[in-house]
């Protein structure tokens, strides 16, 4: 089986021997890969409607897994009983659903010692939801596949994640040579990703520029109008767009 690039980093993020549920699983690919790759020792394939609960189950039998995997038709975490499995990943939804899921799933969170998220927008709502529940954001992967960008969030359940999450958004100054200085405090560090943000990936510039793209034609819609409500989104959406602009402009001091 050959996964794609954005399912195989999601599956690296595995640890051996993990009991795994994989929500809104599309077909069983992920849990399927992990057990034969020996990541994953048992695995629940959660689906909230019909068809592709029959999909999943389809390939399961047909990779003779149905001993291991089990294909269950549910809302979210509701498919999970409690301390049934360590690991949970939830990958291809907007980051309000994932975070909806999760709130709406938080007694079944029992147990879990590992989260692998990959929002397709909204990545800010799932950082600051695992800051808020005490989760350690570990790692963060930013990669481009068929002309879409993903981001890929490892959280883990830690004694001193609070500590460890301190350290991680305290402010940071940026600067660049020709003096430029830009402060970003915890709000910005939710939105460009903290580790993300040191890293400093092509992957990551060319979103961030698209980015403001999809900002400036946004403000000058709205510039439109001339409502005092409208003004004020202006306004604010010249803001957002003047940080990602001296943020890129910073983390390409050193490039030519």
């Amino acid at each position: 089986m050959k996964l794609s690039t954005r399912l195989t980093r999601i599956a690296e993020q595995i640890p051996a021997g993990s009991r795994l549920a994989d929500i809104g699983s599309d077909h069983a690919l992920l849990p399927v890969f992990a057990v034969r790759e020996g990541r994953v020792i048992k695995a629940v394939a959660g689906e909230v409607n019909q068809g592709p609960l029959d999909a999943a189950q389809r390939q399961v039998n047909e990779a003779g897994l149905g001993q291991v995997i089990e294909p269950r038709l549910g809302n979210g975490l509701a498919v999970l009983t409690p301390g049934e499995v360590d690991v949970i990943t939830i990958a291809g939804m907007g980051g309000a659903l994932i975070v909806t899921i999760l709130s709406e799933g938080l007694d079944k969170l029992e147990g879990v010692s590992r989260l692998i998220l990959q929002p397709n927008v909204g990545e800010e709502f799932v950082r600051r939801w695992l800051l808020e529940h005490g989760w350690f954001l570990s790692s963060e992967q930013i990669l481009e596949e068929d002309g879409r960008t993903y981001e890929i969030l490892t959280a883990d359940r830690l004694d001193d994640a609070a500590e460890r999450n301190v350290q991680l958004y305290q402010e940071r100054l940026l600067t660049n040579p020709d003096g430029l200085q830009v402060e970003l405090h915890d709000f910005s560090l939710l939105q460009f990703g903290p580790y993300l943000l040191n890293e400093a990936s092509p992957v990551f510039v060319d979103k961030w520029k698209q980015e403001i793209d999809k900002l400036e034609k946004v403000a000058a819609s709205v510039g439109r109008s001339d409502t005092d409500e409208a003004k004020l989104k202006v306004a604010a959406l010249q803001q957002q767009i003047k940080l990602v602009k001296e943020v890129l402009l910073c983390l390409q001091k050193d490039r030519p």
